[in-house]
């Protein structure tokens, strides 16, 4: 048969228990506390991923805008580099179909006394009636031998500008407008003392190619 516990023992078993209650309220004290902080911390994580999330999306969209605006830009500035390159390859054939109407000019400037002098008698020749040119070229031979005879073989230099063109080019010009022609450049071009030269020749050549080209 057992023996009851003593007062002592019992009054020990009731501080025990005591103790032991007050430490599982303790306990449950400081886990709601931590349940609460723990609560807290996971709704600040929450609030600031929201708030990077927003962040970035926002950043991603500044930087797709500005990429757009960027590459339209790009395309706009080829388009631009196109027609500028353009535009230089039509100035640069312009700048050489001008530096050959230059050069064209250059030649016609040179010949200018030669022409004027042809034209002159041209005009002359055109006033003249038939019969008076041909007495006048038949006068012009005869002053021109008889010339040639007086001064021992040296010409007459005397008279107008028109001794400087040669009398039988002269004949055959007044020859063909008394039969109705006026084409004049075959009988100049094969005389001798209007012969091209190897320059004047590539004129010609050139003006024959080019001279419908336009400015």
């Amino acid at each position: 048969m057992s023996s009851s516990p003593s007062s002592v023992q019992i009054r020990e078993a009731n501080a025990h228990l005591a103790a032991l209650h007050r430490r599982v309220a303790e306990l449950e004290a400081r886990l709601r506390a931590a349940e609460g902080t723990v609560r807290e911390q996971a709704e600040s994580l929450i609030r600031k991923d929201e708030q990077v999330r927003a962040a970035t999306r926002e950043i991603t969209e500044t930087k797709d805008r500005e990429i757009t605006f960027l590459y339209k830009k790009l395309c706009k500035s080829e388009e631009t580099i196109q027609h500028y390159q353009q535009t230089l390859k039509q100035r640069d054939l312009l700048v050489v179909q001008l530096q050959h109407r230059c050069h064209l000019l250059d030649s016609i400037c040179e010949s200018r006394p030669t022409l004027d002098s042809m034209l002159s008698l041209m005009a002359e020749a055109e006033r003249m009636d038939p019969v008076a040119r041909a007495a006048g070229l038949n006068s012009e031979l005869n002053a021109g031998v008889g010339a040639t005879t007086d001064t021992g073989g040296e010409e007459d230099t005397r008279g107008d500008e028109r001794r400087k063109f040669p009398l039988c080019l002269e004949s055959r010009c007044i020859s063909m407008q008394a039969e109705g022609t006026t084409d004049y450049s075959n009988v100049i071009s094969n005389h001798k003392d209007f012969s091209l030269s190897e320059h004047d020749a590539d004129n010609k050549e050139m003006d024959d190619m080019e001279f419908g080209t336009t400015v």
